[in-house]
């Protein structure tokens, strides 16, 4: 019996995924899943960068803004859901196309998620406490002696990634690394393709840069004052601009330093994206030229189909 596809178009922020989406689903007769773990919050639309309405309207999209910013939200979550969303869009006909720039999120659908019962609040809390007071260098180090597998695969800035391969470790006794090896993904009952979208450094990071301001012409202040008169929960206050606009708003800097200071963030952030990919040898790249148009772009995807 002939697999059923799942196609994945990611890369980093800013490299045009959406737009080139949207011509990418009408050519496969898609639907597009969102694979990006800042856009499933409500009431974050600009900072997250979530797709327009206008592109929301040209194609189905699932899994955008379905939880309120005060409730947590983990992979096992999103990979419940998005399982789910997989039958619903094959049962209509249609393909499943997964969208967006989180490298963990398509690595546990693709390859699965070990099922060991791992949680501890209180260890996971303390871990946390440890790695504001020490630094995550401290915990990366000290992973590095339980788990040289797990360290060698984690940046030592990654917090909550070496936060959860530790508190598996003291919970289960086992090393993430080796639980990993034993779960199962899609990847076992669907035939999957992956292309990641790149483009020259420099003008990725000057699209970052132009994408930040026009963030604020779209009213990113009002948004972020209001997000912040919410209790945020731990995983949506990572969103780039929650903290840097809090230093502005409670007057450490003024706006010019908290653009900035998103803008360099930000390319931080694609260089992590970058590194993720990189190591995924089952991606096939997709350069962007200067004049390329994202129908052009998906109909240079279309043809390595």
């Amino acid at each position: 019996m002939q697999k059923s596809k799942i196609f994945f178009l990611v890369g980093p922020t800013a490299t045009g995924k959406s737009e080139t989406a949207v011509y990418l689903a009408k050519k496969l007769k898609a639907e597009i899943v969102s694979c990006d773990s800042m856009q499933v919050y409500k009431k974050m639309d600009i900072i997250t960068s979530a797709p327009s309405r206008q592109i929301i309207k040209k194609v189905r999209h699932h899994l955008l803004g379905i939880i309120p910013p005060e409730k947590e939200y983990d992979v096992s979550r999103y990979r419940r859901q998005a399982a789910k969303k997989i039958k619903e869009i094959i049962h209509r006909n249609k393909t499943p196309l997964f969208v967006g720039g989180t490298g963990l999120y398509m690595s546990i659908l693709i390859d699965g998620i070990f099922k060991a019962k791992a949680q501890d609040e209180s260890l996971r809390r303390r871990l946390y406490q440890q790695a504001q007071r020490l630094g995550s260098n401290y915990l990366h180090k000290r992973l590095n002696r339980f788990d040289p597998l797990a360290a060698k695969k984690i940046h030592p800035h990654d917090t909550r990634r070496i936060v959860r391969a530790l508190e598996v470790f003291e919970t289960t006794g086992k090393p993430i690394s080796q639980l990993q090896k034993e779960r199962k993904g899609l990847g076992n009952n669907y035939e999957i393709k992956i292309f990641c979208l790149n483009m020259p450094r420099d003008k990725l990071y000057q699209r970052i840069k132009e994408r930040i301001e026009k963030m604020f012409k779209q009213g990113l202040l009002d948004e972020v004052k209001k997000l912040l008169r919410l209790k945020l929960s731990r995983t949506a206050h990572q969103a780039i601009g929650i903290k840097e606009l809090k230093g502005y708003f409670t007057g450490q800097y003024d706006l010019a330093e908290a653009k900035r200071l998103m803008k360099h963030n930000t390319c931080l952030y694609a260089k992590r994206q970058l590194t993720w990919f990189r190591k995924d040898k089952r991606i096939k790249w997709i350069e962007a030229k200067q004049q390329d148009t994202p129908k052009a772009i998906a109909t240079r995807i279309f043809s390595k189909i």
